[in-house]
């Protein structure tokens, strides 16, 4: 008896690695034919990619508006900065419809963004992400003074420290 167990010892049973090739093979069957489906818009897909003129019929027109340029400001920054002067430049997206009533505001328009970048920090003005933020900040001005749903956007064309 003591030969058997000595026998049983020195020779461990190997594992079949059958089962692991098998579901590699089967992980990269479904991997492939799941690339495939996705790609050719089988699945996640509208319509296929050979339809182009339907494509091109199906575009929205362009809205209806109007761009007001507001008139270029050059303002003077406080002394400690190392910029002693701001160009800016803009326009206003407005809806056609309203296009004249806009221009005829664009003296208080001027005056509120001019009086808002005179009171800006420069360190403000230096910042990164300052356009994002001033941008935001004098659409909502914008806004206020020409009235509700008359200015869509504010383009700034140009903004540049001297």
């Amino acid at each position: 008896m003591a030969e058997i167990d000595e026998e049983a010892e020195a020779e461990p049973k190997k594992a079949s690695k059958m089962p692991m090739i098998l579901g590699l093979l089967a992980a990269m069957l479904g991997g492939g034919g799941g690339f495939y489906a996705a790609w050719s818009g089988m699945i996640l897909g509208s319509e296929p990619a050979g339809n182009v003129e339907a494509q091109v019929d199906a575009v929205d027109a362009l809205p209806d508006i109007a761009f007001v340029p507001i008139d270029p400001m050059v303002i003077s920054l406080s002394p400690p900065s190392n910029s002693r002067h701001l160009s800016f430049r803009a326009q206003l997206e407005v809806p056609s419809q309203y296009q004249a009533d806009v221009e005829h505001l664009l003296p208080r328009v001027t005056d509120v963004l001019n009086g808002y970048l005179r009171a800006v920090r420069t360190e403000d003005l230096e910042s990164p992400s300052a356009l994002i933020r001033l941008r935001a900040q004098m659409l909502r001005r914008v806004q206020m003074v020409a009235g509700s749903g008359r200015v869509n956007d504010l383009l700034v064309m140009e903004f540049v420290l001297n």
